[in-house]
């Protein structure tokens, strides 16, 4: 495991359907089996001179092959502790929605994944709100089911939420 930790500001996106399904790629940490399977919304750092809103349509397109995405507002923020592929993170989230038509993802290829990422992507599923709601699955970010139910419903924040879920756990 990495001595030290990646700090960085990243961007995310909650992707949502015309019928208020959203989309999550499925996960899980190639580098640690114990921590099972997880279901999260794309996103990643926000390289040099983007924008959150640039950096969330890269990286949908990029673990998505997603481009006719109308990405809109930063709704939540977060800041989040954790290790993936023996690597810590302590990164500052801006998560932004955004809309499209429902896309057959088996059709698309993402438009570039890390080594790890393409390791760690399973998979991916529209989910509905009720279906999301009374599953038990592992989904990221954790606090997704509490804040969801706005969003779908068309509710906008008219500042940012901090959505920041504290693991106790992480400790570095």
């Amino acid at each position: 495991m990495a001595d030290w930790v990646l700090k960085r500001t990243a961007a995310r996106v909650v992707v949502l359907d015309q019928h208020g399904h959203v989309l999550l790629l499925e996960a899980h940490d190639p580098a640690d089996a114990s921590k099972g399977q997880w279901w999260e919304i794309p996103g990643g750092g926000i390289e040099h001179g983007e924008t959150s809103a640039e950096a969330a349509r890269r990286e949908l397109f990029e673990e998505t092959g997603i481009v006719e995405a109308e990405i809109g507002p930063c709704v939540w923020t977060q800041h989040s502790k954790f290790i993936f592929a023996g690597w810590k993170f302590d990164q500052h989230e801006h998560v932004h929605v955004a809309w499209t038509d429902r896309i057959d993802l088996s059709t698309r290829k993402p438009g570039g994944l890390e080594a790890f990422e393409a390791l760690a992507f399973g998979g991916h599923h529209w989910w509905g709100l009720d279906e999301l709601l009374e599953s038990d699955a592992q989904v990221l970010p954790r606090r997704l089911r509490e804040f969801l139910p706005d969003l779908v419903a068309g509710t906008i924040p008219p500042e940012p939420l901090d959505i920041t879920h504290i693991d106790p756990s992480i400790t570095f």
